[in-house]
């Protein structure tokens, strides 16, 4: 009977002692939340942390008991981001990212000639994946490239089956007589299309004139054509000025027209001249004159230093002007000395 009201008064006086000692509201945790939450819990209340989403827990329980002296168990848990994949490399590209954790975001671009197949950026989710998935960079492709009309396709090589990656090129001819207005070549853009296409036209010239003292051969069709050719040439004693075959051009005209110089008669009976470097006779090696263009050197007298010196002078279409300081030596003046026989200044 003693021992059962002892039991009792005990009882009593462990309920009286702890009567009013009740644990606090919870330490926060960051990125957590507490089950259940309240503002106070009696002695063997439990409660539970659970992270938010997005974050998973580290480094300790996350169930704690109210203890009968009201204070809670020192928590070492922590809420961490959870952490996406790597995706710091993107091939053919760059990433530009400071984390991978929940809920940073990472940006993409594409090196030149290739394009984002996919998003310009990603997010690293509470589920810890990216959304949307990781893009890719592909190469910019050109179609076939169009073939003006009066051409011919002469060099196209496609990198991928029948398309071409940026910057490869295709070159284009045109058809016989018609000339091409435009760069023949063209290059796959970085837009996915080719650069300007040329034009072919149709190019048609008129009949060459034939030069006055010489002839002039071409083909002999009712029409000339672009790139038809004309050869030239010049009766005896004539000069060619200009080039011996020329073309019809791609603007209707020829590429030059040469016309017929006349040589030169020499109104010098006697006389020693230097011509290419050698002296000669005017009256052995010049009889029949010097065609056009070409350059004598007569020779004239330094009286003060008694020694000479030569001036040029050119035949230019039947026309010769003598220097003004040569003298034509008689050769009745056997004693006077030639100005050719003279020591040089």
């Amino acid at each position: 009977m003693i021992s059962s009201v002892l039991v009792l008064l005990v009882s009593f006086l462990c309920h009286y002692v702890n009567a009013g000692l009740t644990c606090p509201r919870p330490q926060e945790i960051p990125f957590s939340t507490v089950v259940p939450l309240k503002l106070n819990y009696e002695p063997g209340e439990k409660i539970l942390y659970v992270c938010k989403p997005g974050y998973v827990s580290q480094w300790g329980t996350r169930r704690y008991t109210c203890s009968l002296n009201g204070m809670w168990p020192t928590s070492s848990m922590k809420c961490l981001p959870r952490v996406c994949p790597f995706a710091g490399i993107l091939e053919n590209g760059a990433v530009s990212y400071t984390s991978f954790q929940y809920p940073n975001s990472v940006n993409f671009t594409c090196n030149k000639g290739f394009y984002l197949n996919g998003t310009a950026s990603a997010k690293c989710m509470e589920d810890g994946k990216w959304n949307p998935p990781l893009p890719m960079c592909s190469p910019i492709t050109c179609p076939p490239p169009s073939i003006p009309n009066f051409a011919t396709l002469k060099l196209y090589k496609p990198s991928v089956e029948n398309s071409s990656h940026v910057q490869d090129t295709a070159v284009f001819d045109c058809l016989p007589h018609y000339a091409m207005f435009g760069n023949d070549t063209v290059s796959c853009t970085e837009h996915g299309n080719w650069t300007e296409l040329p034009e072919c036209r149709e190019v048609k010239c008129p009949f060459p004139t034939r030069p006055d003292n010489g002839f002039v051969n071409y083909p002999a069709s009712p029409v000339i054509y672009y790139k038809d050719k004309a050869t030239y040439g010049c009766h005896e004693t004539y000069v060619l000025d200009g080039p011996k075959e020329v073309e019809c051009g791609k603007f209707g005209t020829w590429s030059a027209s040469p016309t017929c110089k006349a040589s030169c008669k020499i109104p010098v009976k006697k006389a020693t001249v230097l011509y290419k470097g050698e002296k000669v006779n005017i009256q052995d090696k010049f009889k029949n004159g010097i065609l056009h263009g070409e350059i004598i050197s007569f020779f004239c007298k330094n009286k003060e230093r008694k020694c000479s010196y030569t001036v040029d002078a050119q035949c230019l279409n039947g026309n010769i002007e003598i220097p003004t300081c040569f003298k034509e030596h008689s050769s009745w003046a056997f004693w006077k000395t030639d100005a050719a026989d003279k020591e040089p200044c």
